[in-house]
């Protein structure tokens, strides 16, 4: 699946150099990790995905160390994908590296990181104290607990279905919207072959979607190998085309790997970018 991805360090052994050097990002064109996928140069959705570095620190004119959590979100239309081992590389380099201010830490990062995404990112340096505590999950119905058999470890859309009235096999319910989760999720990295964990968010409006169906469909991204970004833009592509809802917006919220989340959020309408596309942590992240 990979022969035509360049993948820079990921996967290869590389040591953790003290010192800033913005030469360590390793940008890598979105369109190559789509075409890999089958997704094309098509596009139906648009959204943002969100890093967070856990880990990021630097050292002020004194040698002091400073830290900060910092938030860079990144639009889905920007040229590049920024290969996640190159940027802790990166970040890393700040850690012994000392800086004017805060404010010229900002810069650096922002000119950097426009360079390396093909466009500007939105970018914060939050305070430990800003740190939300977690996502409120009062309005999602966890499909967890369903009693699905799986028999696909691998990528199956045709698991997904609407959810049949049982009169006819082209009938449905009247529209509905939910917004549904699951924690089972699991995928691969295409490179490493390490196991990207996740809670994925399906938030839609239009005819109601079999549940059970949508439960298996998740879990048969558990051997699938693929970037986050593609795997959120994979998932949303399949429930559009399958499920032909009116309104849909996807999340992933990925486990931390080396101090470094990334987040993708993709939804066909802006009015969409509600709860599941905000900074706020899940508890295992």
């Amino acid at each position: 699946m990979t022969s035509d991805l360049h993948t820079g360090p990921l996967g290869i052994d590389a040591e953790y150099k003290e010192g800033y050097d913005p030469g360590l990002l390793f940008p890598m064109p979105r369109h190559e990790g789509r075409n890999a996928v089958g997704l094309g140069s098509g596009r139906t959705w648009i959204g943002h995905d969100l890093w967070t570095g856990y880990e990021f620190s630097w050292l002020n004119a004194k040698g002091r160390p400073s830290v900060a959590v910092l938030s860079i979100a990144v639009d889905a239309g920007s040229t590049n994908i920024v290969e996640s081992k190159s940027m802790k590389l990166y970040l890393n380099g700040f850690a012994q590296t000392r800086f004017a201010s805060a404010d010229e830490v900002s810069r650096r990062l922002q000119e950097d990181l426009d360079r390396a995404f093909g466009a500007p990112v939105t970018l914060t340096l939050m305070n430990l104290d800003q740190l939300a505590t977690g996502m409120a999950l009062g309005a999602a119905k966890c499909l967890d607990e369903l009693d699905v058999e799986i028999v696909s470890y691998q990528r199956d859309p045709s698991l997904l279905a609407r959810k049949s009235t049982g009169r006819a096999q082209e009938q449905v319910e009247a529209e509905v919207e939910e917004l549904l989760v699951s924690h089972l999720f699991r995928s691969l990295c295409p490179v490493t072959a390490q196991p990207d964990w996740a809670s994925i968010f399906v938030h839609y409006q239009g005819a109601p979607i079999n549940h059970e169906g949508l439960l298996a469909y998740l879990i048969s991204y558990r051997e699938h190998q693929a970037f986050h970004e593609t795997t959120i833009e994979r998932i949303y592509e399949d429930i559009w085309q399958t499920c032909k809802p009116s309104v849909l917006a996807v999340s992933g919220r990925f486990l931390r790997r080396g101090g470094l989340d990334i987040n993708p959020f993709r939804t066909s309408s802006v009015q969409k970018a509600d709860g599941l596309a905000l900074g706020t942590r899940l508890a295992r992240q």
